[in-house]
């Protein structure tokens, strides 16, 4: 029997009979906000494979250097920054991300302070997507990485207002830096998720072969047994679950916030 995920996991799909909203429209640019490297992939890696395969321009950007993220003892935070910053220059590789911006905050220590706000507001008003992706920070069921609320926050927060203002972070606009206003944010790994994308099993498949880029995370995926998280097998059930209402094969879900036009 396949292992279910638990409600404090990102895999874990809330359980719906009624259908999700659907996203059918593609944006020409996109952006991916997460908190440490291998976030991306597990939150919206089918979505981001199919978006790319039909022309959207996909950016990464990942907040912390994922210095906190081992198991081995015998690890140190010096040595797997490189390894976390390879893995996830890989991972974006297989899904044709466009760019991935590491901004090197300490695994742990990502704070809702105006320096990190900016560089997320920098970010907005350089590559000027439409459609930004983050964790919902506002999750309940179950424990969160705080690195995960922070991220949903500040981004949220650069969303709106803060990218849109021109008489926030003036010296952006002085850089030539224009203000931008994002068209949507999409939360995953909400309690209530609202809209949904359809994707493809060979999207989810790009999306675990992605995610198995992150060897020094997600070793179950090469090594899956009965006693060890079968990473890939969690993926596949989630967008099963998660596309039963709408009656599809697969999908994603997310919260939606829209912003006025």
């Amino acid at each position: 029997m396949t292992p279910r995920a638990s409600r404090a996991s990102e895999f874990y799909q809330p359980g719906r009979t009624d259908p999700f909203n659907v996203i059918d429209d593609v944006p020409d640019r996109a952006m991916v906000v997460c908190a440490h490297p291998d976030d991306a992939e597990i939150g919206t890696g089918a979505t981001v494979a199919r978006w790319i395969e039909q022309g959207c321009e996909v950016v990464y950007v990942v907040c912390s250097d994922g210095s906190g993220g081992s198991n081995d003892d015998d690890m140190t935070s010096d040595r797997i920054v490189p390894v976390r910053k390879e893995e996830q220059s890989e991972a974006a590789r297989v899904l044709g991300v466009k760019d991935v911006i590491m901004l090197g905050h300490p695994d742990g220590g990502l704070e809702d302070d105006r320096a990190f706000r900016g560089e997320i507001v920098r970010a907005i008003r350089t590559y000027r997507p439409h459609t930004v992706f983050c964790h919902d920070p506002h999750r309940f069921n179950g424990f969160q990485h705080r690195d995960h609320r922070m991220a949903g926050t500040v981004t949220s927060d650069a969303i709106y207002p803060y990218a849109r203002d021109h008489l926030h972070y003036p010296e952006q606009i002085e850089e030539g830096l224009t203000p931008h206003k994002v068209r949507r944010l999409l939360f995953w790994g909400a309690d209530h998720p609202d809209v949904i994308v359809q994707v493809t099993s060979e999207h989810v498949e790009t999306q675990i072969e992605a995610l198995s880029k992150h060897a020094s995370q997600v070793l179950g995926l090469a090594n899956e047994s009965a006693d060890r998280p079968r990473f890939g097998e969690r993926l596949r059930e989630r967008s099963r679950r998660a596309a039963e209402p709408n009656g599809f094969e697969h999908g994603e879900t997310f919260r939606q916030l829209i912003a006025r036009a």
